[in-house]
């Protein structure tokens, strides 16, 4: 009896084993180097140059930080790379000479230096023996400007005083990452950091390198890629937090900015800011002190924000008046705000561009 037992168990066991296979779908096999480089070169402009190099630079920059090389991950690097510069490694800026001497015309007036003694300065004449003044007027390129401004701080005692340390270039390279997010998340990069990470990110590696880690090198729970093109403009969870803000203000009923910011940067805790008031109103309901608040808020930069008290309950709260669900994720409601940018563009705007071109390389 025992061991007929034993072969009906045997047998049922077998059954179910064959019915989950059933309703499993069959796991891809993972693709090659040489495959992945091949499907991102098929869904590359036709008339790009230098197409394997292209490929080359967004394969390592997926694999070196242990991305998926997926299709969906492909085109959301591609996207980024389409949206800001249209394939060029270091893209042209118009009216950029003008935009440059704005800015240094703005820093020497909030330094109290007269504009003669800016002429003056500008005159002088730098390494490659034309003015600086000169350079920046025939600057077309942020790298151009940016090695004027090196060049123009490290040489010049006044360069020193209006930009020493502080090069008005903040973004380059394909992806137009900000200068200061690579300088903090270096680590892991895979090719040498010389003469700088500033140079590295005007280089097409570079910059596809820290672009897709400033894209996707962070966990989230979002359920669309849309929400990390929102990000990748606004910061990371920009969406998530923009998504709080948004059950506070309805849990709170003050008006909130949806601007994923809940912190004022350096702000006592007896100076909260907007989205911290709206939180301290809930404090009785909440059964959470400033210090509490504060405390959960300064983790917005995190994924670990969804697991505080703080997130839960402003949710929960929220979703009892409105007797339903609330989105985790909406896009930032922030203007974007730039000498480069002409136009009254958003951060939704931006998005939803990418979001249309990752799904017409994921049509191809």
């Amino acid at each position: 009896m025992k061991s007929l037992s034993a072969c009906r168990l045997l047998i049922l066991l077998a059954a179910a084993l064959l019915a989950a296979c059933a309703t499993q779908p069959p796991q891809a096999p993972g693709r090659t180097p040489t495959q992945v480089k091949a499907d991102i070169a098929r869904r590359l402009p036709s008339a790009l140059a230098d197409r394997a190099g292209w490929s080359n630079d967004v394969y390592v920059a997926l694999s070196s930080q242990d991305l998926a090389t997926s299709p969906e991950h492909l085109c959301a690097v591609l996207a980024v790379i389409e949206q800001e510069s249209t394939y060029q490694a270091n893209p042209p800026v118009p009216n950029l000479g003008k935009i440059a001497r704005a800015e240094i015309g703005r820093r020497a007036a909030s330094k109290h230096v007269p504009g003669f003694v800016v002429d003056a300065a500008l005159r002088v004449k730098s390494p490659d023996g034309r003015a600086y003044g000169e350079r920046i007027a025939a600057a077309r390129t942020e790298q151009d400007l940016s090695s004027v401004f090196e060049d123009f701080a490290g040489s010049v005692p006044l360069g020193q005083r209006l930009f020493g340390g502080l090069n008005p270039v903040r973004t380059g390279g394909p992806m137009q990452v900000g200068v200061a997010f690579a300088e903090a998340h270096s680590d892991g990069y895979p090719y040498p950091l010389q003469p700088s990470i500033r140079k590295q990110v005007f280089s097409r590696r570079g910059g596809i390198w820290f672009g897709t880690r400033h894209l996707l090198g962070y966990p989230t729970r979002y359920d669309a890629l849309l929400y990390r093109f929102a990000d990748f403009n606004a910061g990371w969870y920009a969406s998530r937090n923009a998504a709080f803000q948004s059950a506070l203000a309805k849990a709170s009923g003050i008006d909130l900015q949806l601007d994923g910011d809940l912190l004022t940067p350096g702000a006592a805790l007896d100076q909260p800011g907007a989205t911290e008031r709206a939180a301290r109103a809930l404090g009785g309901q909440l059964s959470m002190s400033d210090r509490d608040i504060r405390d959960a808020l300064e983790t917005g930069t995190s994924l670990t924000f969804e697991d505080t008290a703080l997130y839960r309950q402003v949710f929960t709260l929220a979703e009892r008046d409105a007797g339903h669900a609330l989105p985790r994720a909406v896009l930032p409601g922030i203007r974007l705000d730039s000498p480069k940018i002409t136009r009254k563009l958003t951060t939704a705007w931006f998005a939803q561009r990418v979001n249309e071109r990752w799904q017409r390389c994921m049509a191809r």
